[in-house]
């Protein structure tokens, strides 16, 4: 069989762990026999980001604006035990994070749906949508550990000279302290992005910060979104028949268990990457969420929602058997391969990231599948592969 032929490099970003191994086999097996497989290859796995001083993770970004679509692995975000593990120079920040803000946008979510595996919540019908804004807040943050009594202050200095002050806190002895920012330009992006995206699919959109503690910081979030969709997206809405909803992140939390889902839920950074795990995990698993970060720009990067299954690797390292499920994973590739086809208009590549996706639903479908997945399904005697085993089956199945 002739392989398909690809005209653009996508940029491949590798990542770490499990994920890491996963990766090749999905390569393996599932797309170097179909797909002459165009990338441009960057290796951002903690040790390689480690010897780059991190640079490997900026250049991955620009070949992104480069080339308009990226694929990328789970990856390390380093806390103090894994700088210890792996004697990095410093503690890193979230790879993620510094894509997310050198190519600005919206994280797309939702939840990969097939049948036999039920929502833990039993009134979800349709799949929840997470609209993650992907830039700023704790992940760009500056922190600080106080090491007695004294004052932290947030100080703005105008670039005529003036400065302006905020009590952070007066000390009384050790502490911590933290400074985030946001952008109003992406913040601009994000609503738009979220706006845009509602129309195009013809959901709801529901948004939610918490404005009534934090009156500065979330408030602008909520009038930002106000004022662009009053100015720009109000009647295409009404015209649509969808609706757009703002409340409190707590109501919405509140409000979400209750809904039959169908809709978008547009969250601050830290709180959609909070709610996509737990929309994912009760759908079913965190395997099973399709990730895709939009840049207002033009540019696209998927990835799968979780990280690097360490658990499973350490057992991968000793010789034992893991059953990793690869969904994710598997599905951030077809994502990208099916963007690169429609911006470069190579339907064989758009027609075949359709028929990898339709073979992994229906390996599962017909009762074989990882482990985690046999816990939950409703299908009677499934059968429980391990890793490898579960990507050979897709490619069975791809193959009939």
């Amino acid at each position: 069989m002739e392989k398909i032929k690809m005209q653009t490099p996508l940029v491949e970003m590798d990542g770490d762990e499990m994920t890491r191994i996963l990766w090749q086999m999905i390569k393996d097996e599932l797309l170097l026999p179909f797909v002459d497989l165009n990338t441009e290859y960057y290796d951002l796995g903690l040790v390689h980001r480690n010897e780059t001083n991190d640079q490997v993770t900026v250049d991955a970004a620009n070949a992104t604006k480069k080339y308009g679509v990226a694929v990328k692995c789970a990856t390390i975000t380093p806390n103090a035990a894994r700088v210890k593990e792996y004697d990095l120079k410093e503690m890193y920040k979230s790879p993620n994070g510094t894509i997310r803000a050198m190519l600005d946008g919206t994280v797309f979510r939702a939840p990969i749906v097939v049948k036999g595996i039920e929502p833990c919540v039993r009134n979800w019908k349709k799949p929840i949508t997470l609209a993650r804004h992907a830039y700023g807040d704790v992940y760009k943050n500056t922190e600080m550990k106080i090491p007695g009594p004294g004052k932290v202050e947030l100080v703005y200095t105008a670039q005529d000279g003036t400065e302006t002050r905020e009590l952070v806190q007066e000390f009384k002895g050790p502490g911590i302290a933290q400074g985030m920012h946001n952008l109003n330009n992406s913040i601009e992006s994000f609503a738009r992005s979220c706006f845009s995206f509602a129309l195009d699919t013809k959901q709801d959109l529901w948004f939610a910060t918490k404005d009534t503690i934090s009156k500065k910081y979330d408030h602008t979030f909520k009038d930002i979104f106000q004022e662009i969709f009053d100015a720009e997206y109000k009647e295409k809405f009404e015209a649509a028949g969808i609706t757009y909803f703002y409340t409190l992140i707590d109501d919405a939390v509140a409000r979400v268990m209750k809904a039959e889902g169908g809709f978008i839920w547009a969250c601050k950074n830290y709180d959609g990457d909070v709610m996509s795990d737990m929309v994912s995990s009760a759908f079913g698993s965190l395997a099973m969420m399709t990730s895709v970060l939009v840049s207002p720009h033009g540019y696209y990067e998927y990835e799968a929602a979780h990280g690097t299954v360490q658990r499973h690797y350490y057992k991968h390292l000793k010789g034992e058997e893991t059953s990793t499920n690869s969904v994710a994973t598997i599905f951030a590739w077809t994502g990208a391969l099916r963007k690169r086809g429609e911006l470069d208009g190579n339907k064989e590549l758009m027609e075949f990231a359709d028929k990898l996706e339709k073979a992994t639903i229906e390996t599962i479908e017909s009762g074989r599948m990882t482990k985690d997945l046999a816990l939950i399904t409703s299908i009677e005697n499934p059968v429980v592969l391990n890793s490898r085993e579960f990507i050979q089956e897709i490619r069975k199945t791809l193959e009939a």
